[in-house]
């Protein structure tokens, strides 16, 4: 019975709340509600349409405030840069440019992702599919790699599309081969090794696969638009590739900076120019090689006519 009242008394409570709000909200509603039954068809056109062009106007005031401090968000996050984009492209972005890639920057990154400048540390074990190989893995214990005399031939690559990883295997039977026993040949895949940097970037792939399959399912314009972002790539794109590979740089560091770098993927060449490295090829498997695979500070091997139709 105690019960049944304290329900009750909840109830009226809640329900007195409710009236006083709806008697409220019509003493504020109603001097609007003279107004506009006084106002023609052609007065309430006009203040709707004058509402959503101040709304407009509003977005573009905040837009141009954006594109305003987008040149100095940009200095910020490239201050600390190994390579400067702009001296190899040979000019400064605008100040949408500048907007442009740091929105993408923080698209692709995030907020939650602390930039590590402190290299892995990395161990090499023998690989069970190819005899001669090494494949480099994360060291829990702490210990890195022990320096050779000769420092090891470095395969590096990211599995995840455009064949990337099956181009870095045919590489590293060929540093097999040519070596001869003379010095290690790592197999260093960037997913392979347990960090932030990995997951930052299979959750960068995962973005782009899912924008792929649901401009597929859509079709259409939707389509064509995601292919016109996925196969033009201008200086802007380079600028947004490279400061990602600034992120991957620990994943580089683990490693002994005299080795040579051969990348099929250029994150994995631009992660090594930004982590020091001076000796890094890059193999542009793209035969329409745009901006964004293309490294700055490194040997970038592009196929020609020549390659492709022999």
């Amino acid at each position: 019975m105690q019960t049944t009242d304290t329900t009750s008394r909840s109830y009226s409570a809640c329900s007195r709340y409710e009236t006083a709000s709806l008697c409220i909200f019509l003493l504020l509603i109603d001097p609007l509600l003279t107004i506009m039954s006084d106002l023609t068809g052609w007065t309430i056109a006009l203040i709707v349409l004058g509402c959503i062009a101040a709304f407009f106007a509003l977005i573009y005031c905040i837009y141009l405030v954006f594109v305003y401090t987008a040149p100095a968000r940009y200095a910020k996050l490239i201050s600390q840069n190994t390579t400067s984009i702009d001296d190899f492209v040979g000019s400064q972005p605008s100040a949408r440019s500048c907007l442009k890639v740091v929105t993408m920057h923080n698209f692709g990154v995030g907020s939650k992702h602390v930039t590590n400048r402190v290299g892995l540390a990395l161990k090499a074990e023998e690989s069970d599919k190819v005899p001669g190989l090494k494949v480099t893995t994360r060291n829990d214990s702490g210990t890195p790699i022990p320096t050779s005399l000769k420092p090891p031939l470095v395969v590096g690559t990211i599995r995840m599309g455009f064949g990337h990883h099956r181009i870095a295997y045919a590489a590293t039977s060929w540093g097999i081969d040519a070596l001869n026993g003379n010095r290690d040949t790592y197999f260093h895949d960037f997913l392979n090794i347990k960090c932030p940097e990995s997951t930052l970037i299979h959750e960068t792939d995962q973005k782009y696969s899912k924008g792929s399959r649901m401009a597929s399912e859509m079709g259409g314009r939707v389509e064509q638009f995601w292919g016109s972002l996925t196969k033009s790539g201008d200086e802007d794109s380079l600028r947004v590739t490279y400061q990602m590979a600034e992120q991957l740089r620990p994943v580089m560091l683990g490693l002994d900076k005299r080795s040579p770098i051969v990348a099929s993927h250029s994150l994995v060449a631009a992660a090594a120019v930004a982590a020091g490295f001076t000796n890094v090829i890059n193999l542009v498997i793209d035969n329409y090689a745009q901006w964004f695979v293309v490294v700055p500070g490194a040997l970038n091997l592009v196929q020609g006519p020549s390659n492709y139709h022999a």
